[in-house]
């Protein structure tokens, strides 16, 4: 299957601002950037890392905004060239670092908007990542909620039946639960999946240090997770080429390639970067990795009712996070309803 997977999606006119500059610091001043960046990570006790599509484009699959992304060609009526597919795409050095610091004991979160499957392919642990957006390689059983690892594409988006049934067995051996699978892939409207994205909020507000790399932070509720962080006293660190939504709350902002950033990183801090050996799936972060084409992840967590298990349903108030131009923060409380989109995101709120 083609990386366009945008060309999926249904149409929608407001996709953010596209085509901005993209901004380089020098050798000198990336140098001294990301000897800063280590000693923030040295210190952190809680790092969580939002991941972009800039982190993919050395693995041949193109973002959206930037000056050859999808969507800015679009706007000038050009067609964007695509030279892999999501199953030929191999995981970038900026993947597998991350996964070495994980490894490591100084990443303890991953949330990602991507829907390539290559930090899952990379042998990160799934426990310990979000994918608020979908993943190309992932289905879900819509009656009991396991889900179910592919080694090749899904083939349909939009959170619709790929035409596969879950075949997990019921206790004491009766029949298996033939739920129609569907795809984990958002459309526009569809909500996000809230195991996820608490899971995101959760550990966001837990962290003391923020880093996103390659996003523009447009994206929301995704884009504003790295606010809670701020919210709560912790440091952001920004990696990007074009200005973000939130470089005015930045701690430190770095514009370069996002590898170059992360090669640099890992040698300060003396570590090496993973070697890719192929599609591997890690479900635990204290398991042991296994082949992509072997592994069915676990249940979607589940409660007990009356004897049956029902997937839970979450609804709640949610404290909202807003910086001001000062840099300080307002907070409210609000009702909200999540509409899930891939990119953007819309979160529609009742005072």
């Amino acid at each position: 299957m083609s990386v366009n997977y945008a060309a999926g999606l249904s149409p929608y006119a407001d996709k953010g601002v596209c085509g901005l500059p993209e901004m380089f610091d020098s050798p000198e001043e990336l140098k001294a950037k990301v000897e800063t960046l280590a000693q923030l990570i040295k210190e952190s006790q809680y790092l969580v890392v939002h991941s972009g599509a800039g982190i993919s484009t050395a693995a041949g699959i193109p973002d959206f905004r930037g000056p050859k992304g999808v969507w800015t060609l679009e706007e000038k009526g050009e067609s964007p060239r695509f030279d892999t597919t999501f199953e030929e795409a191999r995981p970038s050095l900026t993947h597998m670092a991350l996964l070495g610091l994980h490894r490591a004991g100084y990443l303890k979160y991953l949330i990602s908007q991507n829907v390539d499957g290559l930090h899952v392919r990379s042998g990160f642990p799934r426990d310990m990542l979000s994918e608020l957006h979908g993943n190309m390689f992932v289905e879900e059983c819509e009656k009991c909620g396991r889900q179910y690892v592919r080694e090749k594409v899904i083939g349909v988006m939009g959170l619709k039946p790929t035409g596969r049934y879950c075949d997990v067995v019921r206790s004491r051996g009766l029949r298996a639960c033939r739920g129609k699978l569907i795809s984990t892939i958002l459309d526009w409207e569809d909500a996000l999946p809230d195991r996820d994205l608490n899971k995101a909020e959760d550990s966001s507000r837990r962290a003391d240090l923020a880093l996103t790399l390659g996003t523009s932070l447009q994206i929301k509720p995704s884009g504003d997770l790295p606010l809670l962080t701020k919210r709560k006293g912790g440091k952001l660190a920004i990696v990007n080429l074009q200005p973000t939504k939130h470089d005015k709350h930045a701690h430190l902002r770095i514009h370069s390639y996002v590898d170059d950033v992360m090669k640099q990183l890992m040698e300060l801090l003396g570590l090496d970067i993973p070697k890719w050996e192929g599609p591997t799936i890690c479900e635990s972060s204290t398991a042991t990795s296994e082949s992509a084409t072997d592994v069915k992840p676990p249940r979607a967590i589940t409660a007990k009712k009356k004897g049956k298990k029902e997937l839970i349903k979450v609804e709640r108030k949610r404290d909202t996070t807003a910086l001001t131009d000062d840099g300080s923060v307002k907070e409210e409380t609000v009702s909200v309803k999540r509409e899930r989109a891939d990119s953007p995101v819309e979160i529609k709120e009742e005072k």
